[in-house]
């Protein structure tokens, strides 16, 4: 099963126990943010961070956004504009390609993989789950497995409230515990 445009658009028919007086006020999915952060490990070793992008650049299918640490904080030894993660935000026919990977290919094959827990999504709509390593991915896999590094995934949604969110990543085929 394909996730498509078209799925997306008919998420008001699979959500009527809302009822929505107009199909647009129905949910749609806005982005999906994928970012990983290399911390104070880049001060050691600078190479550290070109691996981090071009591995989640080769996931993601899209160019990293590099991100600097805003303040100093002395005992982290992070000075103001340190690299400190990189980030990717996917729109569009990405990031349903994105979505389709993850569900379909990435999840099944985490370890003791059981369902995500509903407790990831937020009272905004949104839903964040944790990986801990790039592996499960298909384009990391092959790569020598000495720099694993977990990163963080992000789905955004226009869903007003938690109920109305679970709902519509139900729809989408996000695997939830039962």
């Amino acid at each position: 099963m394909e996730l498509t445009k078209a799925k997306l658009k008919n998420t008001h028919e699979a959500l009527k126990q809302f009822e929505y007086k107009n199909k647009l006020a129905a949910p749609k999915l806005v982005k999906i943010v994928v970012s990983s952060g290399t911390g104070s490990g880049m001060k050691k070793d600078r190479e550290k961070n070109n691996t981090v992008s071009d591995r989640l650049a080769k996931i993601t299918g899209q160019k990293t956004s590099l991100r600097v640490a805003k303040q100093s904080v002395a005992s982290f030894k992070i000075r103001e504009g340190d690299p400190v993660g990189v980030t990717v935000t996917l729109r569009g026919t990405r990031m349903l390609n994105f979505m389709d990977k993850l569900i379909h290919i990435a999840l099944p094959r985490t370890k003791d993989f059981r369902g995500l827990d509903k407790k990831a999504v937020d009272s905004m709509g949104n839903l964040t789950l944790g990986i801990k390593e790039h592996t499960i991915f298909p384009e990391a896999a092959d790569e020598d497995l000495r720099d694993v590094f977990g990163l963080a995934i992000t789905m955004v949604s226009t869903a007003k409230n938690k109920e109305e969110a679970i709902a519509f990543f139900e729809h989408l085929g996000i695997p939830f515990k039962k």
